[in-house]
């Protein structure tokens, strides 16, 4: 499955039962796939949306390859390990990068 599917799935299961995410600020995740696709989570409203590009203001930027960001999604991608080692760079707050990880797990 490609990572705009797994990203479109993702997407569709939280805005079905957006509770975990009712009480979020409003974010934009920018994430970037080792320059091949840039698109942008975006938490808005206490829902959950996907942009093209750079359509809004990023709050935090994840730069990494597609196998690990299809893990992080999963939850099963140690994302400490993977920013320790370069395979995970973070462009702005590490701590919103973490709140990703957080929302992933809650949905699992």
């Amino acid at each position: 499955m490609s990572v705009r599917e797994e990203v479109n799935k993702f997407v569709e299961k939280i805005n079905s039962n957006p509770v975990h995410i009712q009480d979020e600020k409003d974010r934009v995740f920018q994430i970037d796939l080792d320059e091949s696709e840039l698109f942008q989570i975006v938490i808005e409203g206490g829902k959950i949306s996907i942009a093209d590009g750079e359509k809004h203001d990023a709050n935090v930027t994840l730069r990494t390859s597609e196998k690990n960001f299809l893990k992080l999604l999963k939850d099963d991608l140690n994302t400490t390990m993977a920013f320790m080692t370069g395979g995970l760079k973070v462009d702005g707050n590490l701590g919103l990068a973490l709140k990703l990880q957080e929302i992933v797990k809650k949905y699992q």
